[in-house]
């Protein structure tokens, strides 16, 4: 099953609508995606503790890492950069960090707050092979834009 962005993006806004908390927003959108597309593994928030470090928030499947330096792997590539990091072989991603050894690409997206500071990122692993696309790309980054933006 191939996640429908237009219909997840409607029904995301609809549990979201009139909440403010970011925790909450994350467990409800991580729920969401997680179960809308085969193709993702693991689904989860690394949010922005304090300046260059992520830790893990709200994520759905196996256990993740911990805590994630800006300076080391996808995670902190997307929140370093604040550029969608789209990886379809983790293993040619230099620094990558092995949380599962199931993972064999992702897609990784900063979360940004309506002024524009990055407040997290939203990690995506799946088992397969180069298993993202630009469309993935554009129909999270839209979600996360709706969701977050208002914040």
């Amino acid at each position: 099953m191939r996640i429908d962005y237009a219909t997840t993006a409607k029904t995301i806004a609809a549990l979201t609508e009139g909440e403010t908390d970011d925790v909450a927003l994350m467990a409800t959108v991580v729920c969401e995606l997680h179960h809308a597309d085969d193709r993702f593994d693991w689904t989860g928030f690394y949010r922005v503790t304090e300046p260059e470090l992520l830790k893990i928030g709200p994520y759905q499947g196996g256990h993740g890492c911990l805590v994630i330096p800006f300076s080391r792997g996808v995670c902190g590539a997307a929140a370093r950069t604040g550029h969608v990091q789209l990886v379809a072989d983790v293993e040619a991603f230099p620094g990558h960090i092995a949380c599962a050894a199931s993972t064999r690409s992702e897609i990784v997206l900063p979360v940004r707050n309506g002024t524009g500071e990055i407040i997290a990122v939203l990690d995506i692993d799946s088992d397969q092979p180069d298993a993202f696309t630009e469309a993935d790309s554009t129909g999270l980054s839209a979600i996360l834009q709706d969701v977050f933006g208002r914040l």
